[in-house]
């Protein structure tokens, strides 16, 4: 039996196991290799590591994970039981048992139906302005949202351009959001969008449905996301508003000896976040083990 079973291999499950593995627990890693940020070019903002690729980041991480006696499987965990005094954890076609369960599955950006975005995405088309904001830096900028969250995004975006355009895709706006907008030069496009121009998924230009054309040098979407994975949800973890699992200040969640770390948490959606998360829900589960084994 496993002392923890990590499910997802990136920066945030990688840390768990990491630290899990210097206390002396014997563990079981699962990833399908399917990380949010597979089409990005560099990760930044994580300290040492600026610029790195994500694949090279995970690919660093593993191969510390050895020296520990980690186990490492690519493979998806599809189901979940827990029994007496245990998890029954179904591992690809095996069935595995662990005494905690360490959810580090990730989101799913939903990625607007827009002709050509396909194609752009991680190349001039992103989600996070801090993550991509410096390199497109005094451009002509782009964003793909509406409402609130498309408000929010394109004031936001002035920290790094003063050229900042918010395309609603056909969404009205309200007065106040309009008037906001307006009072710091952001311009508004509420026609519906027909394609993306690019060149070999380099942005060109917002093409809309009336034949209007608005050169762009990159653009950043804020349609929303849902978690890869419904493990947590058929668990009974309870969810926050935004659809990401509610975790305590340890990553424990209201489900006993279940925790979720990375993007699918309530917290920050950054790598050096979703890597401290999971040293932090290391040690406390590594801290309820010894409650376990301890005598008081």
């Amino acid at each position: 039996m496993f002392d923890v079973i990590v499910v997802g291999g990136g920066p945030a499950g990688l840390s768990a196991a990491l630290m899990l593995g210097r206390c002396r627990r014997k563990i079981l890693l699962c990833d399908l290799g399917l990380p949010r940020n597979r089409r990005s070019h560099a990760l930044h903002g994580y300290l040492t590591r600026d610029g790195v690729s994500p694949a090279e980041l995970n690919a660093l991480g593993r191969s510390e994970l050895a020296a520990y006696g980690i186990q490492c499987r690519q493979v998806g965990v599809t189901d979940a039981e827990w029994k007496t005094d245990r998890f029954h954890v179904t591992v690809g076609t095996t069935r595995e048992e662990g005494r905690f369960l360490l959810l580090a599955t990730g989101v799913v950006d939903d990625l607007p139906a827009v002709s050509g975005l396909e194609e752009c995405y991680g190349r001039s088309v992103f989600h996070c302005p801090y993550c991509d904001g410096w390199e497109w830096r005094d451009r002509a900028l782009a964003v793909l949202g509406r409402g609130r969250e498309g408000t929010g995004t394109a004031l936001a975006l002035k920290t790094w351009s003063r050229d900042v355009v918010l395309c609603t895709n056909g969404s009205r706006l309200k007065t106040a959001e309009r008037g906001r907008l307006a009072r710091n030069e952001v311009a508004v496009r509420t026609t519906p969008i027909s394609r993306l121009d690019h060149d070999d998924g380099r942005l060109s230009a917002v093409a809309f449905a009336n034949g209007d054309v608005l050169p762009r040098d990159a653009l950043f979407f804020c349609t929303g996301q849902h978690p890869q994975s419904d493990l947590a949800v058929r668990l009974g973890c309870t969810l926050t508003r935004k659809g990401t699992v509610n975790t305590g200040n340890g990553c424990d969640t209201n489900v006993a000896n279940v925790f979720v770390v990375g993007d699918a948490s309530r917290d920050a959606q950054f790598v050096v976040v979703a890597a401290a998360e999971g040293v932090k829900a290391a040690v406390t589960i590594n801290k309820a083990l010894q409650r376990e084994e301890l005598k008081p």
